[in-house]
């Protein structure tokens, strides 16, 4: 497979968000109907994504896939790019900083602006590029008009030996201003920085706090960290706290500006992967796509007010919602993480957790480790709480074999629709239709595009029934390790609600 060759340098973190324009109703003369106009759905107009330094391994192999589903609605022009997040914004030079300053092109004084190093051609077909050795920086994307909607980009790294060791994988993403990651450690096997990438023009400051078993963690090391417009900073979280902690949540939150954010958890014996965030805190949560082979899940969870949450436990497998015994409820202190290993909960059989309130809801963060494999021959993902598939969701970076989708219908069932795109290098788009029982998880090995060459991407719809929670699973084998990673598939948000206006407002601008 043929691949865009990257020339990368080092820096660290990930990102995306989703800008949508609406216009919007002068208010109703009087005397006439009130009732709002149902609003139509519109295509984005601008997305952003950040991705997280693959690796500081020299053994590391990287690859990036960029994917833009079709949408209908968008016009022909627009285009997507991601860059270096350290290299200098060609149109907005850092605060403080000459403009310019930039690589020599032999002209003193002039600015050079940053090659980007994955431009994708047309939505519907993936591209990608590759990256070598522990070099590879943090970048940047921003992609407008036909490529903003649904716009996906996934990193993957194979790293052949030493900590961390295995495939680990993560969906570049949105920035933003809060982030939850339960499941992070400073145990003494582990290595676990937070990645924080700031794509302005102005310096980001970011408080990261932490808390253990027994609450809060005091830490002021971790209050007021700068991060520099344009770049990346990695924060190894045993230098923020004098005591190790085997379940730690970590939260990030942004005092100023935004950053994208990603914990990437490295051990000494069990791999590593990305830990994404998890969803916004919340009563009752999934976390959809357990291999069926884990040998071991470890379920880490916080809520993060004062009240105590007590969750019921049930895991959606292929025959209904059952409940994992010994473990039928789950006690979260306030302010307090707590964890419980689940064993080798899925049997042999394609599983996710749902965790709903015993009594009142209480908002709570939550994430799974899930390991893979026995003795020296394991290797560890995670997989946080996610939000639903909802209108569309997509996964890139699939390969003919080593892709699993699974998908959970905790509530009712429902029904939806999966597309395999054209492939990287050639192939025609395949679309099939599956129905999720209620209360069920389905494994599925995805539909490949006819005559595929490269890579292709996934795309979920749901067509018709309830909620679907879905994840997607890569796997490898090296040396007899069971390298896995997994990502969750919540609704790319590409559209937007833009009520209709009654009239035209633009007159009124000043």
């Amino acid at each position: 497979m043929n691949r865009t060759t990257l020339s990368l340098i080092a820096g660290a973190t990930a990102l995306a968000a989703v800008t949508g324009f609406a216009a919007l109703s002068a208010p109703d003369a009087p005397g006439t109907d009130t009732a709002a106009k149902a609003a139509a759905q519109l295509p984005v107009e601008r997305t952003s994504l950040l991705c997280p330094a693959p690796s500081t391994s020299d053994l590391a192999e990287t690859s990036y896939t960029s994917f833009t589903p079709v949408t209908k609605g968008t016009g022909s022009g627009g285009k997507a790019e991601l860059r270096e997040a350290d290299e200098e914004s060609a149109d907005a030079p850092a605060d403080g900083e000459d403009k310019g300053k930039g690589k020599d092109d032999g002209k003193s004084g002039e600015d050079k602006p940053a090659k980007p190093v994955l431009t994708p051609k047309e939505p519907g077909k993936p591209v990608t590029g590759e990256s070598s050795g522990g070099d590879a920086p943090a970048l940047v994307g921003t992609a407008d008009g036909r490529f903003a909607p649904g716009w996906t980009v996934q990193e993957t790294t194979e790293v052949a030996a030493g900590t961390g060791r295995g495939l680990q994988g993560v969906n570049c993403t949105a920035p933003d201003t809060d982030f939850w990651f339960p499941g992070a450690s400073t145990d003494a096997d582990r290595t676990d920085y937070v990645h924080l990438t700031n794509p302005d023009d102005s310096a980001a400051v970011v408080d990261i706090e932490l808390y253990g078993k027994d609450g809060a963690l005091k830490s002021a090391v971790g209050e007021g960290i700068t991060v520099p417009p344009h770049s990346s900073e990695p924060v190894l979280l045993s230098t923020l706290m004098p005591e190790r902690q085997t379940n730690l949540t970590v939260h990030v939150n942004v005092r100023s500006g935004r950053v994208g954010a990603a914990v990437q958890a490295l051990d000494d014996k069990l791999g590593g992967d990305w830990l994404a965030a998890s969803t916004d805190p919340s009563g009752s949560l999934v976390l959809p796509g357990i291999p069926k082979d884990a040998t071991s899940v470890r379920l880490v969870a916080l809520t993060p007010g004062d009240a105590d949450a007590d969750l019921k436990v049930r895991l959606a497998s292929p025959s209904g919602l059952i409940t994992p015994a010994g473990h039928e409820t789950v006690h979260v202190k306030g302010g307090m993480t707590a964890a419980v290993d689940l064993g080798d909960v899925t049997r042999g059989e394609a599983g996710s957790l749902v965790l709903t309130p015993t009594d009142r809801s209480v908002p709570v963060v939550a994430a799974l480790r899930v390991v893979r494999g026995k003795g020296d021959k394991q290797e560890t993902a995670f997989i946080p709480a996610t939000r639903p598939v909802g209108t569309r969701a997509t996964s890139a970076d699939n390969s003919g074999k080593g892709s699993t989708l699974s998908l959970t219908a905790p509530g009712a069932a429902a029904t939806v629709k999966v597309t395999a795109s054209a492939g990287s290098e050639g192939g025609t788009p395949v679309s099939k239709t599956y129905t999720i029982k209620a209360g069920t998880t389905q494994d599925i090995e995805p539909p490949a595009p006819g005559g595929l060459k490269g890579t292709y991407a996934l795309t979920v719809e749901t067509v018709s029934g309830g909620p679907v929670y879905g994840a997607r699973t890569l796997t490898a084998s090296a040396d007899g390790v069971p390298a896995f990673t997994v990502q969750t598939l919540p609704d790319d948000r590409g559209t937007v609600a833009v009520p209709e206006a009654d009239e035209d407002l633009s007159v009124l601008q000043r």
